[in-house]
């Protein structure tokens, strides 16, 4: 352990976000302000969320005894950044009245979307015990299989606010379909105040993808790349063997994990390469999936996805769209405000694995499942060879509502799909595409026509929404949240596609949504092509950096870079463009040059400025893996004398006591140490460190409820690391 040197890591640290309060008036008095690694300009943008937050702003304004906790921090397209924020009320986390703040790299507040909040008045201490709560809560269930320990939260619920007992129960219900309950008892009466059914079930298709590349380990269906994700039986264990894998037939469970396993990747992939996005949950990783479930259904539960097989049993619902679903709705539940309890809400939760279905579907592109915008078209699901949804027609399918006028409170999850469903073909494709695809209706009072913008800007302005839910979303949060994403991602022309395909469903102009037109400031956008490079020491590498003029007229924008380690020199040509054009950089790394992974900040500067991030590889330096068994993990990339915050930069919050596990994997011949921090109301305070040398270190602490954060410090060596931790 080398504690004088993290010390100084640390410092620098807190004097970067002590530099970045002081330029924008934030204060560092609680958690929810304390220093985080400034990473690619993200000081200042978060310092600006901080000030959002606090500025007294209706839609995030709070009572003396509440604060406003940011959980996450998301990178986004142009140098945005997606600041999501949970409530607390004397400790107690809430539910309800979260908020997600959009900034740019400048510091000005892009966004600001908020659950309704009302006052929160209510007591602290419970008169129903933790025990009886959680028999209440599992009796919920025919059988319950297990149930997580209770904690007090303040539920908002009808506009009041409730002390309850939250727990999660799961088993089988009456009907012995797999259940996983989200259950809040009312600490005062006894009874459920909220029970929200986690497992997402499919409608959905398994056929094979013919012969695939997946990612694998050696001997085991375990992906190396995506932390938490493999493939099994039933038991939970990763299928073992050797490459290759199955054996092609309908009904193999190994192939039918090659299948799912190749969807997933490619979903995975897709959100990187098209959206710039972390994987499935935001962080490169996802949760394992299950083959040779014995019955008609697919589901997510929020640990894992399982797959059984069809009606009459030909073959497993593994084919992409399924697949890509399921995983649908692990990116709904890991994006701020999680899942809902409504109908509408479960409707678009649905509508929203449809829709990343069709995205992985056109970016896979394999001619074994030709990309369409229909689910279950070849899977013969209900015996009549037709699809079980049309998303540019929904109502080819047992009348399912096409229009946001025709869902009620009652619409069945699946079928309340549809309008977002229909959305989301005709901002993509338009109301009459041509070229062999359908044409999709309009709604009685909408435009007479619409003009697709593509299924990748589509797909990235719903993605960028989906950083903006909160806890009460719905078709009316969603026509605002998209419309910013629009706007901030790419300008007017999307902005007004975006509108012009709400208006064709029928969902209505809101108060205070974004204006499309108007005057506009000069803007433009920067991106990489491709965003990341492996060079050997002595070779180098090009990506293409594009401009686009996002407002007003088109600019001179000048390029730079810093963040380049010791070795690497980086270069345009030309330096300068006119936004919309485009410039070559050349990345050379010197003979001699350290291997290991490092983020290199390419900056466009005109009236404003903007960062994108380019991840160079230096020599062969794989990804470090292990900690297979943490709840939850997390990657980073450090140069020697280094140090980051983990989760994300930020840092976590345990409502209970209990013990506290940190299992760091660092690149081989390395020293990296880790430390466990607690908030102890003025600062972060060391409670415990791990006590090896060298790149792999763990840690096991024991502890009150409170804030926690870990710290990966870079002693010797540089290169990219696994965090996996597991909290109470």
């Amino acid at each position: 352990m080398h504690r004088t040197r993290l010390t100084a890591a640390i410092a620098a640290m807190a004097l970067s976000a002590s530099l970045a309060g002081a330029l924008t008036g934030t204060a560092s008095a609680t958690p929810k302000q304390q220093p985080v690694p400034p990473q690619h300009g993200k000081s200042l943008a978060l310092a600006a969320a901080d000030r959002a937050a606090d500025s007294g702003l209706d839609a995030l304004r709070h009572g003396a005894d509440e604060e406003l906790v940011r959980t996450s921090v998301t990178p986004w397209a142009n140098g945005l950044y997606y600041a999501g924020y949970q409530r607390t009320y004397r400790g107690l986390p809430v539910v309800g009245g979260d908020a997600v703040v959009l900034t740019d790299s400048t510091g000005r507040v892009r966004n600001v979307a908020a659950a309704p909040a009302p006052a929160i008045r209510t007591g602290t201490k419970a008169t129903v015990s933790a025990a009886a709560a959680t028999a209440t809560a599992r009796r919920q269930l025919a059988r319950t299989e297990s149930a997580t320990r209770p904690a007090l939260t303040v539920l908002l619920k009808d506009g009041r606010a409730l002390l309850t007992w939250h727990t999660r129960v799961s088993g089988r219900t009456a009907k012995n379909a797999p259940s996983v309950l989200d259950t809040y008892v009312d600490a005062r009466t006894g009874a459920i105040a909220r029970a929200t059914e986690k497992v997402s079930h499919a409608d959905g298709r398994g056929y094979h993808n013919g012969n695939v590349t997946i990612d694998t380990a050696a001997s085991s269906m375990t992906d190396p790349n995506r932390s938490g994700f493999r493939c099994g039986g039933q038991n939970g264990s990763a299928y073992t063997g050797s490459s290759p894998w199955g054996n092609g037939g309908a009904n193999d469970l190994v192939t039918a994990c090659v299948d799912i396993m190749y969807a997933a990747q490619r979903e995975s992939d897709m959100l990187k390469q098209w959206f710039g996005y972390n994987g499935i949950n935001g962080q490169g990783g996802m949760v394992p999936a299950r083959a040779g479930l014995t019955e008609v259904n697919a589901y997510y539960d929020g640990s894992k996805t399982t797959y059984g097989r069809n009606q009459n049993g030909t073959n497993q619902l593994t084919g992409i769209d399924v697949v890509a679903h399921e995983y649908g709705h692990e990116i709904f539940d890991k994006t701020p405000g999680s899942a809902g309890n409504s109908n509408e809400n479960g409707g678009l939760n649905e509508s929203t694995g449809d829709i990343f279905g069709a995205l992985t579907e056109h970016f896979a592109n394999n001619p074994n499942d030709t990309p369409d915008y229909t689910v279950g078209e070849k899977l013969n699901f209900l015996g009549d060879n037709k699809p079980i949804r049309y998303m540019y027609n929904p109502s080819l399918h047992n009348n399912d509502p096409n229009c946001y006028n025709q869902l009620t409170s009652n619409t069945e999850v699946h079928a309340a799909a549809g309008p977002q469903n229909h959305w989301f073909y005709l901002l993509a494709e338009g109301s009459n595409p041509g070229g062999g695809k359908p044409a999709s209706p309009i709604c009685s009072g909408g435009p007479s026509s619409v003009t697709g913008i593509g299924i990748q800007k589509a797909g990235k302005i719903f993605m960028g929404a989906l950083l903006s839910k909160t806890s009460s979303w719905n078709h009316l949060a969603a026509r605002k949240a998209t419309l910013a994403s629009a706007k901030n991602t790419y300008g007017s022309t999307e902005c007004l596609a975006v509108k012009a395909a709400w208006d064709a469903i029928r969902v209505p102009a809101q108060s205070g949504e974004t204006d499309c037109g108007g005057t506009q400031n000069p803007d433009f956008s920067l991106a990489l092509n491709p965003a990341t490079g492996s060079v050997q020491p002595g070779a180098s590498a090009t990506s293409t950096v594009s401009t686009t003029t996002t407002g007003g007229s088109a600019q001179t924008v000048q390029l730079s870079a810093s963040g380049a380690p010791s070795g690497v020199t980086v270069s345009f040509s030309p330096s300068s463009v006119t936004s919309g054009n485009s410039s070559t950089m050349t990345v050379a790394v010197a003979a001699g040059s350290a291997n290991g992974t490092y983020p290199i900040t390419v900056k466009g500067t005109g009236s404003t400025q903007h960062t994108v991030t380019y991840t160079l590889t230096v020599g062969s330096t794989p990804q470090p893996g292990g900690c297979e068994d943490a709840e939850n993990t997390y990657q980073g990339a450090l140069s020697q004398g280094r140090a980051q915050a983990q989760p994300n930069g930020s840092y976590y919050y345990s409502a209970t006591s209990g013990t506290h596990v940190g299992c760091l994997r660092g690149p081989a011949g390395t020293d990296f140490d880790l430390y466990l921090q607690k908030w102890n109301g003025s600062g972060w305070a060391d409670v415990a460190v791990s006590g090896s040398e060298g790149a792999d270190e763990d840690i096991t602490y024991t502890g009150t409820a409170g804030y926690y954060r870990y710290v990966v410090h870079a002693y010797s060596g540089s290169g990219s690391y696994t965090l996996g931790l597991s909290a109470p």
